[in-house]
């Protein structure tokens, strides 16, 4: 697969990242050796290989969730370095 400037840019866009023109040349070179591994894999003969599941059947064992100490809130937020109406305070992410 031939990458393109133009394919950087799209992807670099799509991926949320900043990509300098300067580093067009090496990142093009960089997938296009991921794309090049991609090729090769697809060209490996799977025919009669069945997909991978776990060898050992072992379900996972799971306990009841049962309270053992009630009311920690107080001791829990004690060690917050900021709380508000009984729980943790943090700052806001959204505008």
């Amino acid at each position: 697969m031939a990458l393109t400037h133009d394919d950087i840019k799209k992807i670099a866009n799509l991926s949320r990242i900043h990509v300098e023109p300067s580093e067009y040349d090496t990142v093009l070179a960089q997938l296009s050796g991921v794309f090049g591994w991609i090729d090769q894999l697809q060209q490996v003969n799977t025919e009669g290989v069945l997909p991978y599941r776990d060898l050992l059947d072992v379900s996972t064992h799971e306990r009841d969730d049962i309270v053992v100490e009630h009311d920690q809130a107080d001791l829990i937020l004690k060690n917050a370095p900021l709380s508000a109406h009984n729980m943790f305070a943090v700052p806001k992410v959204v505008e």
